[in-house]
C-alpha cells in the first residue's frame, strides 16, 4: 500500500501533491482493542507513531526505535527504512506481512510535538495497549493537531535575538548585534511567513536571507547617517543570515551515520547542504550587489572574565533563541540555553588557549550531550531537543559564508582554507555527540 501524509509540524505546511492519510478509515471494529485488532489496523499505529516522529525532526534510529517499542506489545516484527521525508515498513506476524510507503511533503522540526511523541511511546506497553484503534488515533490527532506556541512574530524575536548573541560571540560588538537583530528578526519573519504559505525550501531560505541581509545594511545605513559610524561595522551582516543554519538535519545526519543508518544521514547531510550552499550564495549575491565584505570584526578590547560572562550570557541568549525557533516551550528552552551556555563557553575558552577549533568543537558537542543525557534522566526532555538547539550555535556559519564568498570570486586558496574548517568543526559536533551517547545510552552503544 502507497500512501502520503501531510507534515505534523506547524511549521511544514500541507502541499497538492500529498494526500492525507485517513487514518480513523483503518478501524473496522470500533469496540476491539488495539492488541486484538487486524493486523493491518496493529500496523497504522506503528507506522503513524513512526512518521509523527520523523514529521518532528528526529533522526532514524529514534524512529525505527519508536516504531519497534510499539510493535513489541502488539505481537508485530517491524522492519523500516527511513529516510529524510519518507518511510517504507513492513510488520510481520505468523506469516503474514504489511507494508506501507509514506512521506511528508518537506522536512521540519517541531521539539514540542518531538517530546509528546516520546512520552506516548514510552507510555505505550504499559498504559496505551488498554485502548482501541480509534482511541489511539484520536490521541495520535491531539498531538498532530497541536498548534505552534509562537506566532511568526514571536519566531521573528527570537531569532532575532538568537543572532544578535551568535555575532557577540564570533567577536562583533553593540552595532553590529544591533543590526543583526532587526537583520534576522525581519529575514526569519518573513521566511516564516512563506512557509506558511507553502512555499518551496529554496524560495523560502533566499528571500530570508536576502531580506535579513538588506535589513542589516538598512539599519547600518541609519546609523552612518544619523550617528555617524564607521562603515567597517557591516561584518556582522553575515550574523543576520544565520537563523537558516539546518542545525537538526546537520547533528541527526551524523548520528543516523554513526548508527549505519546511511539512507537517512546522507539524504539528512544533503539537504543540510543545500540549505546552506542557497543561503550563503544568496548573501554573496546581496553582498555583491550593495558592495558588503566580510571583514574581521573590530576589536572588542575585553580582558578574560568579562569576556567569559558575556559569552556565558550570549550562548545562552543564543541556545534560547534557537531553542524557541524550534517550538520548544520556554522552560525546554531554557534548559537547552543553560546547556549550550556552558558547552559553547567551553568551546570558546579552548580556542581562546589555542585549540584546534575542530577539537574544541568535539568537546563542546560531548559536554553538551552528557549534560543533555543527565536531564533526560531527570525529566525526560529528548536529548536531541536539548543537544541540537545547543550545539546550533557551535556551527561555523562564518567559515562557510567565507569559503563561499572567497570561492566566488575565485580566491581559491583562501576559499578552501575556510571550507577544509568548516568541514572538520561540522564533522566534529555530531561525533562530540555520538560518543556522549555511547557512554550514556546502553540502548544507542549497541547494533543490535
Amino acid at each position: 500500500m502507497t500512501a502520503h501524509q501531510t507534515s505534523p509540524s506547524d511549521l511544514v505546511p500541507d502541499a497538492h501533491h500529498h494526500m492525507t492519510i485517513h487514518w480513523h478509515n483503518f478501524v473496522k471494529d470500533d469496540d476491539l482493542l488495539v492488541t486484538e485488532a487486524s493486523l493491518a489496523e496493529r500496523a497504522s499505529i506503528v507506522g503513524r507513531v513512526g512518521l509523527m516522529l520523523l514529521g518532528a525532526g528526529t533522526g532514524a534510529w529514534r524512529v525505527r526505535e519508536a516504531m519497534n517499542t510499539v510493535a513489541r506489545p502488539l505481537g508485530l516484527t517491524c522492519a523500516a527504512d527511513v529516510g529524510l521525508i519518507s518511510i517504507e515498513y513492513t510488520c510481520f506476524e505468523h506469516g503474514h506481512h504489511y507494508s506501507q510507503t509514506m512521506s511528508l511533503p518537506s522536512s521540519g522540526v517541531n521539539t514540542d510535538k518531538l517530546h509528546a511523541m516520546e512520552i506516548f511511546v514510552s507510555n505505550f506497553a504499559e498504559t496505551l495497549t488498554n485502548l482501541t484503534v480509534h482511541q489511539l488515533h484520536t490521541e495520535l490527532d491531539k498531538i498532530d493537531l497541536k498548534k505552534g506556541h509562537f506566532s511568526p512574530l514571536q519566531v521573528g524575536l527570537a531569532s532575532a535575538l538568537a543572532c544578535a548573541a551568535f555575532v557577540f560571540l564570533l567577536g562583533g560588538g553593540p552595532i553590529e548585534m544591533f543590526c543583526a537583530f532587526f537583520g534576522a528578526g525581519v529575514g526569519n519573519f518573513v521566511r516564516r511567513l512563506m512557509l506558511d504559505r507553502h512555499i518551496t525550501l529554496f524560495a523560502n531560505v533566499s528571500v530570508g536571507v536576502a531580506a535579513a541581509c538588506l535589513t542589516y545594511a538598512g539599519v547600518l545605513a541609519l546609523l552612518r547617517l544619523g550617528f555617524h559610524v564607521a562603515a567597517a561595522h557591516e561584518a556582522g551582516y553575515i550574523g543576520a543570515m544565520l537563523f537558516v543554519i539546518p542545525g537538526f538535519p546537520f547533528i541527526t545526519s551524523g548520528l543516523d551515520m554513526a548508527k549505519l543508518d546511511m539512507r537517512s544521514g546522507l539524504e539528512r547531510g544533503m539537504f543540510a547542504i543545500l540549505t546552506i550552499v542557497v543561503a550563503t550564495l544568496t548573501g554573496w549575491v546581496v553582498a555583491m550587489l550593495i558592495q558588503l565584505r566580510p571583514a574581521n570584526f573590530l576589536p572588542l578590547g575585553l580582558s578574560f572574565w568579562p569576556l567569559l560572562g558575556l559569552r556565558l550570557v550570549a550562548s545562552f541568549c543564543g541556545v534560547f533563541g534557537f531553542s524557541l525557533m524550534f517550538n520548544s516551550p520556554v522552560k525546554m528552552a531554557t534548559t537547552a540555553g543553560v546547556i549550550g551556555a556552558l558547552a559553547n563557553t567551553l568551546r570558546l575558552t579552548l580556542v581562546g588557549f589555542t585549540m584546534p577549533a575542530a577539537a574544541a568543537a568535539f568537546l563542546g558537542a560531548l559536554l553538551s550531550g552528557l549534560l543533555a543525557s543527565l536531564v533526560n534522566s531527570q525529566n525526560g526532555y529528548p536529548r536531541i531537543s536539548l543537544t541540537v538547539p545547543a550545539i546550533v550555535i557551535m556551527v561555523p556559519g562564518l567559515y562557510m559564508y567565507r569559503a563561499m564568498f572567497n570561492l566566488g570570486i575565485s580566491n581559491l586558496d583562501v576559499g578552501g582554507t575556510w571550507l577544509v574548517q568548516a568541514a572538520m568543526v561540522v564533522v566534529a559536533l555530531p561525533l562530540g555527540l555520538a560518543c556522549a551517547r555511547i557512554l550514556t545510552d546502553k540502548s544507542w552503544r549497541h547494533a543490535d
